[in-house]
């Protein structure tokens, strides 16, 4: 007889939104077999429903997790974000209720890197134009406005995992690489770093943003600022929507004040039944993608395998690094203990109220963690195995008990 809860066989797992067979194909090595993979995301009321006998669930950009969503998720353990962003999930309320979230902040950063050269290129050379001259059957054979990246100087705004590799690709091209990041940054190759923004865009002939979408980032480059901008420059912005202002430069392309720019991310961006609307569209010198900057057959293959990985370690020993949600906790399996994982509200007296639980029950400890942050604490305490069922009952009765399972 085993007391440990959650056997494999009985975790239910819901992946959505055509996640790749990569992260099936590691959830299966694992022994985690009970598993549904759909390739369309599911509406609210469809998703409510599954919920309720779902243990983990997988999901990428277009699926919104909120509090009434999660307030219906009574058995939801973890959710894996297949992808970079993890606004999509109500964190605070995730946290509330003991659900761990997941994503892969990495994995997707060459295919994001090679874009941006990519539409440095194309934007330089003003290969849009005469593409779609080409179509209409006019043979625009000429070198006006056409410029080689080798030479030329990119400045990359936010130097982090993307925007340092946007540096290393940047410098192979034979360009000269500037950056600035409001956290100090040791430069690759010969990369050197700016004391100010307006440095950078002072001397960029590309301009390149790589900033997360916080409160000190909305509108980073606006109708002010840009005026700082070299005439011949490009401008291309990969990270969030909000981080560059349409309208700036959209008065910009008017008074011929930048060559081109190209976008992946917008303010608002629709589902795919929905028509796009941006004021930059049908523009000579202007390159819209609809956010494809990570959707590249290799980049999903690393993101199911990886935010698969968090999940099986969740599942299998507890482990929380890279959560965002739960305290990050990582410890080694031990030989001969059941594991228990006890998340609560950070309060104090709960360590203890599970240290005598187990004391009242004659259980030795054989480790004992705790990891805190503002609300919520998290527990991992490895005990002598054991087939004293009560011990279950005991340590979810304690006061301020979230979520509690026993491993092994």
């Amino acid at each position: 007889m085993s007391i440990t809860s959650f056997p494999k066989s009985k975790i239910e797992i819901l992946l959505l939104e055509n996640i790749h067979e990569s992260a099936v194909a590691e959830f299966k090595a694992a022994g985690y077999n009970n598993i549904t993979r759909l390739h369309r995301s599911m509406s609210k009321k469809e998703l409510a429903k599954e919920l309720t006998k779902t243990h983990i669930l997988g999901i990428r950009s277009k699926t919104h997790i909120d509090q009434d969503t999660i307030s219906l998720a009574h058995k939801l353990l973890a959710i894996g974000c297949f992808c970079i962003g993890i606004n999509q999930v109500d964190r605070i309320n995730c946290a509330i209720n003991g659900i761990s979230v997941f994503n892969s902040p990495y994995s997707n950063t060459r295919s994001v890197a090679e874009l941006i050269i990519g539409e440095a290129i194309l934007l330089k050379r003003g290969v849009i134009h005469k593409n779609k001259a080409a179509h209409d059957g006019i043979w625009l054979k000429d070198a006006i406005n056409s410029y080689e990246l080798r030479g030329k100087t990119i400045g990359i705004i936010g130097y982090g995992h993307i925007g340092s590799q946007v540096s290393v690709l940047a410098e192979s091209l034979g360009m000269n690489v500037l950056y600035y990041d409001i956290v100090p940054k040791l430069p690759l190759g010969n990369a050197r770093a700016c004391r100010s923004m307006k440095e950078v865009l002072e001397q960029a002939d590309v301009l390149t943003f790589h900033v997360p979408d916080e409160a000190n980032t909305y509108h980073l480059l606006n109708k002010k600022n840009i005026l700082s901008v070299k005439k011949d420059a490009v401008i291309l912005n990969l990270s969030r929507g909000n981080v560059v202002d349409l309208l700036a430069i959209s008065f910009a392309l008017d008074q011929n004040l930048i060559l081109g720019y190209g976008a992946d991310v917008f303010p608002t961006e629709p589902d795919s039944t929905e028509p796009f609307e941006c004021i930059l569209r049908n523009r000579h010198n202007v390159l819209l993608t609809p956010h494809i900057g990570g959707s590249t057959v290799e980049a999903q293959e690393r993101t199911g395998i990886e935010v698969a990985h968090k999940l099986i370690q969740f599942l299998d020993a507890g482990c929380t690094m890279g959560s965002h949600s739960i305290p990050e906790l990582s410890l080694p399996t031990q030989s001969g203990t059941h594991r228990i994982l006890h998340i609560h509200h950070n309060v104090p007296g709960v360590l203890s109220a599970i240290t005598s639980v187990l004391s009242a029950h004659n259980i030795n400890i054989a480790g004992q963690y705790l990891k805190t942050n503002e609300k919520i604490g998290y527990a991992v305490v490895d005990i002598e195995k054991t087939k004293n069922k009560e011990i279950i009952n005991a340590l979810e009765k304690i006061s301020h008990t979230i979520k509690m399972r026993i491993l092994y």
